[in-house]
């Protein structure tokens, strides 16, 4: 079973890498998955949540620092090593490589995982924008297939593990805030 599995990830990365591949996409991907662009689109974001986002923006800007270093952890220095499995730009032929294929590990895609637990977290907050989140964090994810440095399972699992490690964080941040309340609603009635 897990052979079949592993020979359907093979064929979608290659209609993937291969089949759709246009000149538009060619440019795009490359820019879309670069981890300096995603970085500086990240701090803009972060700083504008701080900035101009009143009470709402500065708790969400707080909680996606640990958000991301939960998920970045998890997937670069737990997972990956946990599972082993060697990128397609490093042991398929004719892979269309757009990026540098990178000495890293395959399974899960950090920046699928990164990009959904953004997301997650995210439009927990601002439900208005969750599409577009979503959308985001989607077209993050499948550039890393189509530039050649991951596997569509890869992806798959990186977007359900941000997609947990969003709604953990959000998750953690509703209990601490009824746990408070409820110490001082406590604290109230004894006096």
């Amino acid at each position: 079973m897990l052979n079949e599995i592993l020979k359907l990830d093979k064929l979608i990365f290659y209609l993937l890498n291969h089949k759709i591949a246009n000149p538009v996409f060619d440019v795009l991907m490359p820019f879309i998955t670069s981890d300096f662009n995603l970085r500086v689109f990240l701090v803009f974001v972060w700083l504008g949540l701080l900035i101009f986002g009143g009470r709402t923006g500065r708790i969400v800007a707080i909680l996606l620092i640990p958000a991301i270093a939960i998920s970045d952890q998890l997937s670069s220095h737990i997972l990956k090593p946990l599972f082993g499995r060697i990128r397609p730009c490093h042991e398929l032929e004719n892979v269309r490589l757009l990026v540098p294929c990178g000495s890293g590990l395959s399974f899960p895609s950090s920046h699928a995982v990164n990009s959904f637990t953004v997301a997650t977290l995210l439009s927990k907050f601002y439900r208005k924008y969750l599409v577009y989140l979503f959308s985001l964090a989607f077209l993050i994810s499948f550039s890393r297939v189509y530039v050649g440095v991951h596997y569509p399972a890869d992806v798959l699992a990186g977007m359900m593990i941000g997609f947990v490690v969003g709604i953990f964080i959000f998750y953690l941040w509703i209990y601490s805030v009824e746990l408070y309340k409820n110490k001082i609603k406590k604290k109230f009635e004894k006096t």
